[in-house]
């Protein structure tokens, strides 16, 4: 078990205008932003650990929680009841898998890489 195994290890909002809620969030909390892809559709912010991204399709913020075990907390997800999405590779960094719980909100798992 490690230490952020439960806790919140990053975040994501989705944004029908990024820039403006970039602007919102520089405002109210001075984050700074840059840029993760090089299309600029993600913007990722350190001051907070979180990123947000462009879709008029989603609203409202995942959380992602850490553990040492991608594949057991995937597992226990759905003992629980739940559902949990394919793991999938954010590249020199980890896995993560998109989840809901049996009420339906939506929360994510991430995995760190070793090392």
């Amino acid at each position: 078990m490690s230490d952020t195994d439960g806790k919140i290890t990053w975040f994501e909002l989705p944004a029908a205008d990024s820039a403006r809620a970039r602007g919102f969030y520089s405002l109210v909390f001075g984050w700074t932003f840059e840029s993760f892809d090089p299309a600029g559709e993600y913007q990722v912010t350190n001051d907070a650990g979180g990123g947000i991204y462009t879709s008029t399709e989603k609203k409202g913020l995942t959380a992602y929680f850490g553990t040492s075990d991608l594949d057991a907390s995937i597992a226990k997800v759905k003992n629980a009841g739940g559902t949990a999405g394919d793991p999938q590779e954010v590249p020199n960094t980890g896995r993560y898998s998109v989840c809901a719980d049996t009420e339906g909100n939506e929360f994510g798992l991430y995995q760190r890489n070793e090392g």
